[in-house]
């Protein structure tokens, strides 16, 4: 009940007057059971702006931090967060990956809606990194389908470092769900879980446009604060699991209807 309140009373109008979120391909996210969405990472608001074009309540993982802050901003931060979906996961121990599965594991068991970012945190350069195999984990040991998305247009609306984000149309591209039933009890393979994660990513590079590189975005990320250039791709750009770069565009939103003139 607080989650359709944020959403549609108090959070989504002020973020659908925003961005104007258009989409496509809502139609593949199942209608009920659990389903992965795995999805590039470009901005902090991309947790915010997904759910605002599906029907069903979206989870994601936040740190503990979020929920354990004092006074009345603490509170304020904590309910919001719980308010738009996000499960509090402790991230600074040896365990955190387990946690992170686990809770996971649970929301798919309860037939809801899990969205992951597959690169493990916000791409630091706006290319599509290398997935982090978790998601594969994920999807064979719970058996739900896996919903590719790519978020358009958030990381110019949010750079890394930027807090407020600027108004503008971002749109959320969704394919179809990938069925992985084939590698069922093969989770501990760790070809498997790299051959699948590939897939996932590759999926999404089709629906974004990225270019990709293939380093985990945290590697990047430290290069870049170390002063280093970021790495580039080889000669005949490749796509996740060597293959050759497909040829792909950023979507670009559809055209808005002209208003009537008054006179």
């Amino acid at each position: 009940m607080f989650y359709w309140w944020m959403k549609q009373v108090l959070v989504g109008p002020l973020l659908r007057l925003m961005f104007r979120p258009w989409n496509r391909g809502v139609e593949n996210v199942p209608a009920e059971g659990g389903v992965i969405l795995a999805s590039n990472h470009l901005a902090v608001i991309d947790s915010f702006v997904l759910p605002l074009v599906l029907d069903r309540k979206v989870q994601f993982l936040g740190k503990s931090d979020y929920f354990t802050g004092k006074g009345v901003k603490g509170r304020l931060t904590a309910g919001f967060m719980r308010g738009i979906g996000t499960i509090p996961v402790d991230r600074s121990g040896g365990k955190a990956s387990e946690a992170a599965l686990n809770t996971g594991l649970r929301v798919l068991d309860e037939g809801g809606l899990f969205g992951i970012y597959p690169e493990g945190t916000r791409s630091p350069d706006g290319r599509l990194h290398r997935g982090k195999t978790g998601v594969a984990r994920l999807a064979l040991e719970s058996g739900a389908p896996v919903v590719p998305v790519a978020m358009i247009g958030t990381g110019e609306s949010q750079p890394i470092g930027k807090r407020i984000p600027k108004p503008m149309r971002i749109g959320v591209v969704l394919g179809e769900p990938l069925d992985f039933s084939r590698y069922k009890g093969m989770e501990d393979d760790r070809f498997i879980l790299r051959a699948v994660t590939d897939e996932i990513m590759y999926a999404v590079m089709r629906l974004s446009g990225q270019e990709y590189v293939d380093i985990y975005a945290a590697t990047a990320k430290a290069r870049m604060a170390a002063g280093h250039p970021t790495a580039q791709p080889p000669a005949g750009a490749v796509a996740p699991g060597g293959r050759p770069a497909p040829d792909v565009q950023v979507p670009e939103p559809p055209e808005e209807p002209e208003r009537p003139s008054v006179d």
